[in-house]
């Protein structure tokens, strides 16, 4: 990727073994307050812009007339782990519009979650769709797709419920999309620049500054996400962890290949960033640096510190290597 910088390093006795490269956004209203790379490299957000894909569900009036709760509004911004937390509220809510795992295109997954894949193996029993880490967007897009009276196969590019989302997600990033691709769970996944990205979060953090039912269907969004961390994750992932220590601060979603996003409302902020060879470990780090310079979270908070400065340790328990954020970019905790 053009102009990427280094972002994250690991050491080992003190060398350099490893490194991670990429590009990272961070804006206001105002404009860019930091930035690190390229913020005109064009991106797949993967799932961390599923909050805009959920706007239509909202905007329209589906989640509504569907009867959906904030928990619902979580799980359909959410790349769970396939919890019964997960599992069971997406199978009531499709059971509540007359649908059910058949009607789903995502495909089928084994659950993340230890508890829930033990059991299917215990049963024994197969993974269904339910288990699919986006069946919440699914449902938000099966919810809207009843509304609309669109065909079953929602997940198709011309299919009323993929127009929405597109001309949703280029209203907030204020440009045509340049390209798109074939998400994961099989939905249309629509290209930006980092940049883009960015300030699409900042609309989500300011709702205010778009009016009409676009505003309150980002506030309700983003509100739903931080009232309920573990749904839009799960209980060892990052974004759960770092929502749960900023204490209704911040929305933070992350996505394959090294990407994450975050949405600060009390400072009206938005960040994007994308990790160049799409390491997770890598992204998870760099955003609780971030979110601890922006006075977000407390970088003591072992649910922060746990991604900020990550000891390598072997198996018999030795700290054999230290991963960590550069200086450039964490500037030992320092105000951004």
């Amino acid at each position: 990727m053009n102009d990427a910088v280094k972002l994250v390093e690991l050491h080992r006795n003190g060398i350099l073994e490893s490194a991670h490269r990429g590009h990272v956004v961070v804006c206001d209203a105002g404009g860019v307050i930091a930035e690190w790379g390229n913020a005109a490299q064009v991106i797949f957000p993967r799932s961390a812009y599923k909050m805009l894909q959920a706007l239509p569900l909202v905007e329209s009036g589906a989640a509504d007339a569907a009867g959906l709760g904030v928990n619902h509004l979580a799980l359909s911004c959410a790349s769970h782990q396939g919890a019964h937390m997960h599992t069971d509220l997406a199978r009531d809510w499709l059971a509540g519009l007359g649908l059910g795992e058949t009607d789903l295109r995502c495909g089928s997954q084994v659950p993340g979650d230890f508890e829930a894949r033990a059991l299917l193996k215990e049963k024994p029993e197969s993974p269904c769709q339910f288990h699919n880490n986006c069946s919440g967007k699914h449902s938000g897009f099966l919810t809207l797709n009843k509304h609309l009276g669109g065909g079953s196969e929602y997940i198709e590019l011309d299919h009323p419920v993929q127009k929405a989302v597109k001309m949703a997600f280029e209203e907030m990033i204020d440009a045509t999309t340049t390209g798109w691709g074939i998400d994961g769970c099989s939905a249309p996944n629509f290209t930006c620049e980092i940049g883009q990205l960015a300030r699409a979060m900042v609309k989500m953090a300011t709702p205010e500054t778009m009016g009409g039912v676009r505003a309150s269907a980002a506030k309700r969004l983003v509100e739903a996400m931080m009232a309920h961390p573990l749904l839009v994750a799960g209980t060892t992932r990052a974004c759960s962890a770092l929502m749960a220590a900023a204490e209704g601060k911040a929305a933070v979603k992350t996505g394959a290949e090294g990407v994450f996003v975050a949405i600060i409302p009390g400072r009206g902020i938005g960040i994007a960033l994308k990790i160049e060879d799409g390491n997770s470990r890598a992204s998870e780090a760099v955003m609780a640096a971030l979110l601890v310079r922006l006075g977000v979270v407390d970088a003591a908070d072992p649910r922060v510190s746990q991604y900020l400065h990550r000891p390598e340790i072997n198996r018999r328990g030795i700290k054999a290597a230290e991963f960590s954020v550069v200086d450039s970019v964490f500037a030992q905790g320092q105000p951004l």
